[in-house]
């Protein structure tokens, strides 16, 4: 009885110390029983075609919102270059998400190792960086709102110097699977989602992006904490109606943000989490791209918040709408004196975490 079992045991222990750098990918996939269609399905030319449309939107979206602050002169403060590298992250991520499509389904099969390991980085660099732009805002906002003030302190060439660390711990994040945190000579721990990742390194992806969120929640209801603590002497450097619209649209971005968190991230983190702790029994292969199309609807969010929630930055895209509408004529827009202090508060709060949403489901795009 015990003999076939201390055979299999000593067949998985010889696996679990050999090196498999020489075997393809399809070979990977195999062993977490993770299949690669051979013929194209008209379910997978339709999921790419839909796919391709949506990173086509999702960059001429994010473009539009980076040429809009570089335009406007009233959005040249740190915590709109910070929102705008936002952007840039989410572009980074239509890209991304581009590549993913031209290299799915039967094209899996074709891929090198290199090839999967560069289409999975491109995906943890966009996620990574928008990660650490939201915890830039959050700690921005937190400081300039607690000192009552409209806009940080910061210099350009601090929030220069910042965006570049962003983008660099972005890249080296991206660089972690392929250089040593995979599984090509720890077979045995293969994910299931992602068969070349180490399952140990989806569960210190989910717990750190879930840490982030929960260091950025405590933050972001600190400030709500303080603007309703100061209720009285914010009310007395603005209109009584006017502050007690900002305090209600406050209340309002900050469920909506998180209501719009519970319903798309979590999902993708607990088949993240699940996966990583479980392996193969999880059987996460199931619902992943069930996530991923919850997820998938948070990619034109941000956008949208701006047109809805700040008027100044409406009247920005609709300028510059215009503008390419009639062949790039020279039509200045017209800045009519509005509060942007009001306005804000509440479009930084909920741009700003409802791009979370769309940034971590991006690491489920990539285990597919």
């Amino acid at each position: 009885m015990l003999e076939p079992k201390i055979n299999v045991m000593a067949a998985e222990s010889s696996e679990s110390n050999r090196c498999y750098h020489n075997e393809s990918i399809t070979f990977f996939y195999a062993k977490v029983n993770k299949t690669i269609n051979e013929t194209w399905t008209p379910r997978d030319i339709t999921v790419i075609a839909l796919g391709l449309t949506v990173c086509v939107i999702v960059l001429l979206a994010n473009l539009l919102v980076m040429v809009a602050i570089f335009k406007n002169q009233r959005f040249h403060f740190p915590i709109y270059y910070l929102l705008g590298n936002m952007a840039a992250a989410d572009l980074f991520a239509g890209i991304a998400y581009a590549n993913l499509m031209l290299n799915t389904g039967p094209w899996t099969a074709e891929l090198s190792k290199k090839q999967w390991y560069i289409r999975g980085a491109l995906i943890d660099i966009s996620l990574t960086a928008s990660v650490a732009n939201l915890l830039a805002v959050a700690v921005e906002r937190h400081q300039t709102i607690l000192t009552m003030q409209l806009h940080s302190n910061m210099t350009r060439r601090r929030v220069l110097l910042l965006i570049v660390c962003i983008w660099a711990a972005a890249i080296l994040m991206g660089l972690v699977p392929s250089l040593f945190w995979n599984c090509e000579c720890d077979i045995i721990n293969c994910s299931s989602v992602a068969p070349l990742y180490h399952r140990r390194f989806l569960i210190f992806w989910a717990v750190l992006n879930l840490l982030t969120f929960l260091i950025m929640v405590v933050i972001y209801t600190h400030i709500f904490i303080h603007v309703k603590r100061h209720w009285g002497y914010i009310s007395q450097h603005s209109s009584e109606m006017r502050h007690n619209q900002t305090v209600v649209n406050l209340m309002k971005t900050i469920s909506m943000v998180l209501g719009a968190f519970v319903i798309c991230w979590t999902p993708g983190l607990m088949v993240l989490l699940v996966d990583g702790v479980m392996g193969r029994r999880s059987e996460a292969n199931r619902i992943e791209k069930y996530c991923l199309a919850i997820a998938e609807c948070n990619s034109l969010v941000n956008p949208i918040i701006y047109s809805l929630r700040d008027d100044e930055m409406r009247r920005t895209f609709k300028s510059i709408l215009c503008c390419l509408c009639r062949g790039g004529a020279d039509q200045r827009e017209e800045n009519s004196p509005i509060d942007i202090k009001a306005s804000l508060q509440e479009v930084i709060l909920h741009f700003t975490l409802k791009n979370l949403i769309f940034m971590v489901y991006q690491t489920l795009v990539l285990k597919h």
